[in-house]
């Protein structure tokens, strides 16, 4: 078994170890919100009202498997200090969501226009993360 060290120099460039987080939940065999959630996700993004829309991701989130929600909840908390950097980082909400959105919630089998599926898929990260006290 190979140790690796994040104190080695080929770590020191925050796009590595991002590059690798990503990776990683990318190549989950189900990606983080699981492929049966994913519809409803994009329905809940879709309501016409914030508050009914948080109400309802934070149902759906809590119905993820325990070990999905724990993962989701952690990494979104990372996530949302990565944020109050961005004087430094220029890591937006939005900029996230573009990064994690499909990485974090993907449909099982590819839709006919992947632009729209991304923008909802963008969209509810960042919804995750605005109300990330709400939610979680």
């Amino acid at each position: 078994e190979e140790r690796l060290s994040l104190a080695d120099p080929e770590w020191s460039d925050v796009h590595v170890v991002t590059g690798a987080l990503k990776l990683f939940f990318r190549e989950l065999p189900e990606p983080l919100v699981p492929y049966r959630l994913f519809d409803p996700f994009i329905e809940a993004i879709k309501l016409p009202d914030p508050q009914e829309q948080v109400e309802r991701v934070a149902e759906l989130v809590q119905s993820l498997p325990p070990t999905n929600y724990a993962t989701l909840r952690y990494l979104l908390a990372h996530l949302c200090r990565v944020m109050e950097r961005v004087d430094v980082n220029r890591m937006t909400r939005q900029n996230i969501g573009i990064v994690f959105g499909p990485t974090l919630l993907r449909p099982e089998r590819e839709p006919g226009s992947l632009a729209a599926g991304m923008a909802q898929q963008n969209q509810a990260v960042e919804l995750l993360l605005a109300h990330f006290d709400r939610i979680f």
